[in-house]
């Protein structure tokens, strides 16, 4: 199994807004950076990801999904209407992909960014290093188990 961080402006998409969906599963599209892309690519079913929000007050860590569905395109790129629309995409040739999360847990708390940047054991992990946008990135086993017991949880 691998453990991911997917960061979502909850203006736009929140933990909540997944909750609610049908069977708490929704699609997570536009995703427009290569990098991230390739994340994509390589989540699996199972695979456990944090989600975050960002661009907000206070961003952080405020649960856990699960990857349900594994890449596959990204129709949003076919699609002139949407935002996340790219005409050098196609069904037959795509650039851009997107998987299916399920939710897993809120937590109690947020996990906020500062202080997640306050633990040394943390400072491996992309998102608290300087310049990281990245809207997916992955996160080591032990950063993950570190974080679950912030959250006060267990594994």
């Amino acid at each position: 199994m691998n453990y991911w961080l997917l960061k979502s402006e909850p203006s736009t998409f929140s933990i909540d807004d997944l909750r609610r969906a049908e069977d708490g599963r929704d699609h997570w599209d536009g995703v427009r950076n290569y990098q991230a892309r390739n994340f994509i690519r390589d989540m699996a079913v199972g695979d456990l990801a944090f989600f975050y929000h960002s661009n907000c007050p206070q961003p952080g860590i405020v649960g856990i999904v699960e990857i349900c569905r594994a890449a596959y395109p990204d129709f949003t790129a076919f699609d002139p209407q949407s935002p996340y629309y790219d005409p050098k995409s196609s069904p037959e040739q795509p650039r851009w992909y997107m998987m299916d999360v399920r939710y897993r847990q809120t937590f109690p708390r947020l996990i906020g960014l500062a202080e997640l940047k306050q633990h040394e054991a943390l400072q491996a992990l992309p998102l608290v290093r300087r310049g990281n946008r990245l809207s997916i990135m992955p996160v080591g086993e032990a950063e993950w188990h570190y974080i679950m017991s912030l959250a006060g949880e267990e594994g």
